[in-house]
């Protein structure tokens, strides 16, 4: 469909959208839309109502408190949407927490747009839902044979790894830490990642919702590897606050901090976007897990080793 005009509310669907070949076709983002890098330049058509320069538990209390009073934790711009008045706006309902979702762009545009708008909203779960979005949206947007070629992309670097892991039988247990206070674990594709790149993942469940965690549970768990990848946060984020971690009773304890297989990885750009750098994630937890199997490249940009 040539000149269809898009709003993208979701990084990850922005990335795919991009990828497809239509970034031409954006003509508005969310606030946390920022890759690639020359969709910035684009309206901005929300904002956050919580603090982003806070610490992980202010930022956890504050998304509480809006959503204990039935508020969205974003704000959407109505008039600036009305006066684009794109064709299409894309959206999530898979968390509220994570970006703009289905709820609130319909309450944002009841009785607003002055020509018809199609929603899309997307839902993954795990990694099969990632692709199957990518398919659905190059469908939707008339751009089929890009969004076959991306796919087949994809699998093709998944599948170097599978070939090159299939007969390694020893298989460390990796913990991957999503938010620091409180802690909480990641869930939803990335034990699917973690499997692929040759790890076993504890105390998470494939295609469930990411979930907060006793720290007893990582103790008694003691896993080979822990990643930490807070949800939106760059490397260098993390860092400032890596003490939370640290500062935890028997953290020196644990085998993989004495073994030095604690990594930290950039949760914003990678693991914890459902679009085409998901194939990324899959071969930074390749380089972290197997690192005498694979050198893609990543280290020092998409991941770093943490020592005490």
């Amino acid at each position: 469909m040539p000149g269809l005009k898009i709003i993208s509310l979701l990084p990850a669907a922005t990335e795919i959208v991009c990828a497809l070949g239509l970034e031409q076709q954006l003509i508005g983002r969310s606030h946390e839309c920022d890759y690639p890098e020359s969709i910035q330049k684009l309206p901005v058509c929300s904002s956050a109502k919580f603090l982003s320069g806070s610490d992980s538990a202010a930022i956890d209390a504050q998304v509480k408190e809006i959503l204990s009073e039935a508020v969205s934790i974003y704000t959407i711009d109505r008039e600036l949407i009305k006066s684009l008045a794109p064709d299409i706006i894309i959206t999530q309902a898979q968390c509220e927490v994570c970006a703009v979702n289905l709820n609130d762009v319909e309450k944002a545009l009841n009785d607003l747009m002055d020509k018809e708008c199609r929603l899309i909203s997307l839902s993954p779960g795990g990694l099969q839902d990632i692709y199957k979005d990518i398919s659905y949206l190059a469908e939707e947007l008339n751009a089929q044979q890009s969004g076959v070629e991306l796919l087949e992309l994809a699998e093709e670097r998944t599948d170097i790894i599978r070939h090159k892991l299939k007969f390694i039988t020893q298989k460390p247990t990796v913990v991957c830490i999503e938010w620091l206070s409180p802690l909480m674990l990641a869930g939803n594709w990335t034990p699917e990642i973690v499997e692929i790149a040759g790890g076993i993942p504890v105390l998470s469940e494939k295609n469930k919702h990411s979930a907060y965690v006793d720290y007893q549970l990582i103790r008694e768990a003691d896993p080979d590897i822990l990643v930490i990848m807070p949800c939106g946060f760059s490397v260098q984020r993390t860092l400032q606050e890596i003490n939370l971690l640290l500062e935890l009773p028997g953290w020196t304890e644990l085998k993989a901090v004495k073994e030095q297989r604690v990594y930290i990885v950039d949760g914003n750009q990678f693991f914890n976007r459902s679009g085409p750098r998901i194939t990324d994630s899959i071969e930074i937890m390749a380089e972290i897990i197997n690192p005498k199997q694979f050198i893609f490249g990543y280290e020092g940009n998409g991941w770093l080793s943490f020592t005490i």
